[in-house]
């Protein structure tokens, strides 16, 4: 067996998955509803989250947005209570970070990975943070048999 035909597809395989991540394409990904799945401390310790009855949307339009807490409801709609968080977006040393500034507090977040469906970042204070795309809440409709 020629050892060129494994070794290629290897190298290749390993090439194409330590690629960086595009940060101006994950600008793209950040907007939606999520749900965070996990938190990893600095420590090594990982919390995770099996329901959430509180998720975050995030609204992008430009290099800003919005960052709301919100609860599913049962018809498919969200409830808030109004408060946001208004960030902008910056690529440095490229990574895309989020700002954040409230009257309160003044922060940033390092996106790790914003993908279609997973959105992972790391905070000031070294944690990790994990989301999923949120699935609205699906009970079926009932059939009527006539």
């Amino acid at each position: 067996m020629n050892i060129k035909i494994i070794i290629i597809p290897f190298f290749l395989l390993f090439a194409i998955s330590c690629e960086k991540p595009n940060p101006e394409a994950q600008k793209q990904n950040l907007g939606g509803y999520w749900e965070i799945k996990t938190v990893k401390m600095p420590d090594g310790e990982k919390k995770e989250f099996d329901i959430n009855t509180i998720i975050d949307y995030i609204e992008v339009k430009g290099d800003s947005g919005q960052r709301t807490k919100v609860s599913p409801k049962f018809d498919g709609t969200f409830a808030t209570n109004g408060v946001s968080e208004n960030f902008t977006l910056k690529i440095e040393e490229d990574s895309l970070r989020i700002y954040y500034k409230t009257p309160f507090d003044e922060w940033k977040e390092t996106v790790i990975e914003a993908k279609d469906s997973t959105l992972t970042v790391i905070n000031r204070d070294n944690k990790i943070y994990t989301y999923f795309k949120f699935r609205k809440l699906d009970f079926g409709k009932p059939t009527t048999d006539n």
